[in-house]
């Protein structure tokens, strides 16, 4: 059994979110939860009542209805909360009011270069000037707004503003090129794009005017291109600086844009459940991402389930979560305004200062929930960075980590290292659901290398091939019951074409998620890489993070990637690994390689063929693309390198002469 980390005491856990939540329905139902496990159990026998039950205990803002859910038996058309009315940006903001509005309410950092706090009251004014100059401006419910901005407070403002009006908010960082920015909103046709002067990024100042010029001028459908000062915090002046120049192209500083407007109380669209909030996109590296679109309501009821009864914040906490705009986690991040938490905000390079700027964010502003990448705590083991020695991180009560698997050794290393009493929370979903599956409980253990639960309300399971559920047993993750968080449709796809694809195809009626995973004996799970890119070596399913875990344990490895070739009617395992400079590939150490994951796995797992290679290609928000990488050295054409954080690391992978023989 895999060792236990943390587990709650008594008394912790009754001072929990969770317990008050479990203590309410075991009165109102005459039931009695003795564990996690019954309570989820009852959950998901039970949705209707505990979805409403959500609903009610967090005192959602709008019109709940009468109907919590049509069509429940058909998965793909189910329909939560038909009949209700809501707002998000609502919710988010309710509980600002004069008595507590001078409290501080967000913390942002831009490296080293720009801070900002916003209190209560002057992130309302912002979004109350915000929302009227986008009215005046044309946009109406329905309408999108297009964001190509960094993880800034006027992100935030923009989105909640947009928002209230039941505008569409869609938004990617500006790391992004040209084309990859056009690929996602020429396909949802914003009626308004935002953008930025500039940002930082691991202390170099990096302009996007002439790039927000070209993307303005391409985007057809959009009346104003509005340029954000980075470096300005518009609740302390009311104009611009201008800093750029406007004339040659219509751009308009938002300054100007808002300051011919004075605060008045929000009015807030009241919109359907399911009426769009936020537009997604898939990674798109096998061709032009698709557009995934959530609801006002299942976004909201799940992240206040995720936030309070998973993630146990309450208020007055503080929540950081290292993210960009163009990743899922930065809406997950912002909805935690609704639990009355402080926001976190941290934009620019994680590593900067070789790290310590981060961690000095964490201690300045007494964190006590730090989220990041399994990729980042990778990256901190690699540079021997011990930051408890330099920090006072003990404010910290959970950690969450997610984007890939979270290795044993990444448990071990952020119970050593960062914070032995703080509960480890690893999570996965996605943005196809803008939540999770499967994360942590404030009441149950964690066990080294495990996630510790499914989420309450998803009816989760594992499945092999032939449709029954396993434990102790690799199968694929699949969730067979309607939850509110599915999404509202795909952009473009009024036959819910592509959705069903998707999802529904390799199961009837069953939600298949695309990941290869192991449920534990402690009932928790192991996910051990997506589905379509599991290795199938003499027909055997291997996934490739199983791998990743003893390559990436090695001194002399940076990362790795491995993928499988089509070779002789079979299936070869190959590996490509970036050394620690200035290391070079040796006899050797392919051996070593070799000889440790055959070790710690078995005689299949270990790759026919190890190559070095100089960068692992990533998506923008940091997870690695085997599926690129294999149509690559198929000789086929990657359709959309856009996707990519790094393209031009896949020349490496090109025209390999040691994989034609």
């Amino acid at each position: 059994m895999n060792e236990i980390l943390w587990q709650p005491t008594e008394a912790e856990f009754k001072n929990t979110e969770l317990f008050r939540f479990k203590s309410v329905l075991e009165k109102k139902y005459q039931k009695q939860f003795s564990n996690y496990f019954e309570l989820w159990k009852w959950s998901n026998q039970n949705q209707e009542i505990f979805w409403s039950e959500i609903w009610d205990q967090f005192q959602v803002l709008g019109n709940k209805g009468s109907h919590i859910v049509k069509n429940k038996e058909d998965f793909l058309n189910s329909e939560w909360f038909p009949d209700s009315k809501i707002n998000y940006a609502q919710n988010l903001l309710k509980f600002i009011t004069s008595e507590n509005s001078s409290k501080v309410i967000l913390e942002f950092w831009g490296e080293d270069q720009v801070k900002m706090s916003l209190t209560g009251q002057e992130l309302l004014h912002l979004v109350s000037k915000t929302s009227q100059a986008l009215s005046d401006a044309g946009l109406k419910k329905g309408d999108r707004v297009g964001a190509m901005l960094p993880n800034h407070p006027m992100t935030l403002i923009v989105m909640l503003a947009t928002t209230s009006l039941g505008g569409v908010w869609t938004s990617c960082s500006p790391d992004f090129g040209i084309q990859g920015v056009i690929d996602r909103f020429q396909q949802v046709e914003p009626k308004l794009f935002f953008t930025c002067d500039y940002y930082f990024y691991n202390g170099r100042k990096i302009d996007c005017l002439e790039k927000s010029k070209e993307i303005g001028s391409l985007l057809k459908t959009t009346k104003h291109t509005i340029v954000i000062e980075y470096s300005l915090n518009y609740s302390k002046v009311n104009t611009s600086n201008n800093s750029f120049e406007t004339s040659s192209y219509q751009l308009i500083r938002f300054g100007d844009f808002i300051k011919k407007y004075q605060h008045k109380e929000l009015v807030y669209s009241q919109v359907e459940f399911n009426h769009p909030l936020f537009i997604l996109y898939s990674s798109g590296t096998t061709g032009i991402p698709k557009c995934i679109v959530h609801g006002h309501g299942g976004t909201l009821l799940q992240h206040l389930k995720e936030h309070r009864l998973h993630s146990d914040i309450r208020p007055n906490d503080s929540l950081f979560y290292f993210t960009t705009c163009g990743w899922m986690m930065w809406n997950w991040l912002v909805s935690a305004l609704a639990s009355q938490t402080k926001l976190l905000l941290y934009d620019g390079s994680p590593f900067f200062d070789e790290g310590n700027l981060l961690f000095k964010f964490l201690e300045t502003h007494q964190c006590t929930h730090f989220g990041t990448s399994a990729k980042f705590i990778d990256a901190c083991i690699k540079a021997n960075l011990s930051p408890n020695k330099k920090f006072n991180l003990k404010s910290i009560r959970k950690i969450l980590s997610t984007g890939s698997p979270l290795s044993s050794e990444s448990f071990e290393y952020i119970h050593s290292d960062i914070n032995g009493n703080a509960q480890i929370a690893s999570i996965s979903g996605g943005t196809d659901i803008i939540s999770c599956f499967v994360l942590a409980s404030p009441w149950t253990p964690t066990y080294k290398g495990e996630i510790s639960v499914a989420g309450l309300g998803m009816d989760v399971d594992i499945w092999n091939e032939d449709g029954s559920s396993v434990t102790r047993e690799k199968g694929e993750l699949i969730c067979k019951t309607s939850f509110p968080s599915k999404p509202v449709e795909f952009w473009n796809d009024p036959k819910k074409e592509k959705y069903k694809s998707a999802y529904f195809e390799k199961f009837p009626n069953v939600w298949c998620h695309g990941d290869f995973v192991e449920k534990t004996k402690n009932s928790g799970y192991i996910i051990y890489g997506r589905s379509d890119a599991t290795l199938n070596p003499g027909g055997v399913r291997i996934g490739t993070a199983e791998i990743y875990r003893q390559v990436e344990r090695l001194p002399e490895i940076e990362e790795s990637i491995v993928i499988g070739q089509n070779w002789q009617n079979d299936v070869r395992v190959v590996l490509f690994v970036k050394l620690k400079d200035p290391l070079c590939l040796t006899a050797d150490l392919i051996e070593k390689i070799k000889k440790e994951i055959k070790i710690h796995t078995t005689p299949r797992h270990v790759p026919s063929i190890i190559l070095q290679v100089n960068a692992i290609p990533r998506t923008k928000s940091g997870k690695i693309v085997e599926l690129a990488v294999k149509q690559i050295i198929e000789g086929k054409e990657v359709k959309n390198k856009e996707a990519l954080a790094n393209p031009e690391a896949l020349e490496g992978f090109k025209n390999r002469a040691e994989l034609t023989t």
